[in-house]
């Protein structure tokens, strides 16, 4: 008698994350592991026509920051319906435990500030049922999601847990407070955490203006709480810093990685006022990893950028004084007075006070339409400055334009990092480096000005399927690189590969027909909050642990989706 299977996928395009050729086969699905993969003789409980589509594994992605919004919500949007069936948050040393009582609102006007969740969402949202790390776990482990969802320790949290508002000045630790917040990275991780993250760039500020806790830190506090981890014997590091000094940084990081045995990856961006810094760092990653280090950069697959909307939470006209006494109306409050000539006149003839912030939202020469379907290495020639020198007009005017359609929903696309040359080569010598990592989507946070949790995607439209301005990258490295590889990176080495054994995880594709759809804002947060989504024609079904969480983009109910603690060991 043949033998019974929960799922059989049939006949589809096997990419299997290990980076060979694709071949047509079945796989078999019992129990949440992949049973078999080939030719299949037993009977799927459910079969799955995949004659056309790709089967993969499911993408795992490891730079989110859904740590608020796995407390209130079982969807892990936009990520999950995008194929994604593990995220890993945490990052950039921001995060929501450990939290004593009196610091809730300390933490929460950080993550608001740097990762641009409404403190109004926030304070509705978060059930705040923990006060350790450990504590924040167990209130996962009951939770269930579409999704599997990892955890690590951000500085700033830890750094408050333990200084209280000392912390939250970035006055320095004393060398009970380094031992302590040692102790409870060591605590977390043996807790389940996948590691420790910290922030060091001036950029991450509470939305009071205030710096990240964490910026500055000295190497003897990192130091103290990486040894922590490797006391333990487990758990990752992941950093973001401006490298302003690359050199002097770079030292410091590789003394920590040397001192405490941890890998360790950070984040590596192409900057417009030092182009080629990111080659510099990262050959002192590469001379670390060849020394023995475990170091990685962790690069996106498109530019880093923001989407400028009058319904988001920046334009081209923030800062500017006369759209400034009219920002805080609602939006159809403000249409109406926009479309006042006098109005429209005074608002293009402005610029933001700001000129490092007019850079930002105003260089017109690097800002972009939105278009349906969205393009994300646009040509020079279709910049707002192009377009406003083709048609006589000034720039300002062109974009104001653009903004008041769609009932004032409309979008620009403005690449900040990743795009100095106006084209994605340097993204691509960025992912085909021996010594990088794909991450970055930052799934979670930025709700209203970024939203790059579709990356992976976008990884199989763009750079596989439809480039036309350079080199493609073959199937089976794009598939690999987001499914074995990211794992690997984090220690979860039981997915990532279609193979007996491995969590079944798995996407079918219709890769034919996979088509990204514009950033569009929903309204699906706490207190009926404001954020940027994305979906996607083209994943016919997304499987985790077995289960079928997503038809054609549609929820099926499942939610096989659990807390996963700490490393995982590859199958035997």
């Amino acid at each position: 008698m043949s033998e019974t299977f929960d799922i059989v996928i049939r006949g589809g395009t096997v990419v299997d994350g290990t980076g060979g050729e694709p071949f047509e086969g079945d796989v078999a699905i019992a129990g949440g592991r992949i049973a078999a993969v080939g030719r299949v003789p037993g009977r799927g409980t459910e079969e799955i026509d995949a004659r056309g589509l790709l089967v993969t594994p499911g993408f795992v992605d490891i730079h989110t920051h859904y740590d608020g919004q796995v407390t209130w919500s079982e969807r892990l949007r936009s990520s999950s319906t995008l194929g994604v069936t593990t995220v890993v948050m945490g990052n950039c040393g921001v995060g929501f435990a450990p939290c004593r009582p009196n610091h809730r609102d300390i933490l929460v006007r950080l993550m608001e500030g740097v990762e641009d969740i409404p403190g109004v969402v926030l304070a509705e949202g978060l059930p705040w049922n923990w006060e350790t790390f450990p504590e924040y776990l167990d209130a996962l482990e009951a939770r269930r999601f579409d999704a599997d969802v990892a955890a690590q320790i951000g500085h700033a949290p830890l750094r408050v847990y333990v200084m209280g508002e000392r912390g939250a000045r970035r006055e320095p630790a004393t060398d009970a407070d380094k031992a302590e917040m040692a102790r409870l990275a060591a605590e977390a991780v043996r807790a389940g955490a996948l590691g420790f993250s910290t922030s060091r760039t001036i950029i991450h500020r509470s939305s009071d203006g205030s710096a990240t806790p964490s910026l500055g830190a000295p190497e003897d506090e990192l130091t103290t709480i990486a040894r922590g981890l490797g006391e333990a014997g487990q758990g990752v590091l992941q950093l973001i810093s401006d490298f302003d000094d690359v050199d002097a940084e770079f030292a410091m990081i590789r003394r920590i990685v040397e001192r405490s045995g941890r890998p360790l990856s950070l984040s590596l961006l192409q900057h417009e006022h030092a182009p080629q810094r990111w080659r510099h760092l990262l050959g002192h990653i590469s001379q670390a990893v060849d020394d023995g280090l475990e170091m990685r950069a962790q690069v996106g697959s498109r530019p880093v950028a923001i989407l400028l909307s009058l319904a988001l939470s920046l334009c081209p006209f923030s800062q500017c004084p006369t759209y400034e006494s009219i920002a805080h109306l609602p939006l159809a409050e403000r249409l109406r007075r926009m479309r006042d000539p006098e109005v429209r006149a005074r608002i293009v003839a402005e610029r933001p006070e700001d000129p490092v912030f007019a850079n930002r939202v105003a260089n017109y020469d690097n800002l972009y339409r939105v278009d349906d379907p969205p393009d994300y290495e646009p040509p020079p020639e279709m910049s707002i400055g192009a377009i406003a020198r083709r048609e006589g007009r000034p720039p300002a005017e062109v974009a104001y334009d653009i903004l008041m359609e769609r009932d004032g929903t409309a979008i620009l696309y403005r690449p900040l990092y990743n795009y100095t040359d106006r084209n994605l080569d340097v993204v691509l010598e960025m992912m085909s480096h021996r010594d990088t990592v794909l991450g970055l989507g930052d799934g979670g946070a930025h709700y209203g000005y970024i939203c790059d949790a579709s990356f992976p995607t976008y990884l199989l439209t763009h750079w596989v399927r439809d480039r036309t301005r350079g080199e493609r990258l073959p199937l089976p490295w794009v598939i690999k690189a987001q499914t074995q590889d990211t794992a690997a990176a984090v220690g979860l080495h039981d997915r990532g590969v279609l193979a007996p054994g491995y969590k079944a995880d798995v996407n079918v594709i219709d890769f034919a027909g996979l088509r990204l759809h514009p950033p569009e804002i929903v309204h699906d947060l706490p207190a009926n909050g404001r954020r940027l989504g994305q979906r996607a024609d083209g994943y016919r079904a997304t499987i985790v642990s077995g289960a079928i969480t997503y038809r054609d983009g549609a929820p099926t109910g499942h939610l096989p989706g659990r807390l996963v603690r700490g490393a995982q060991p590859r199958p035997r």
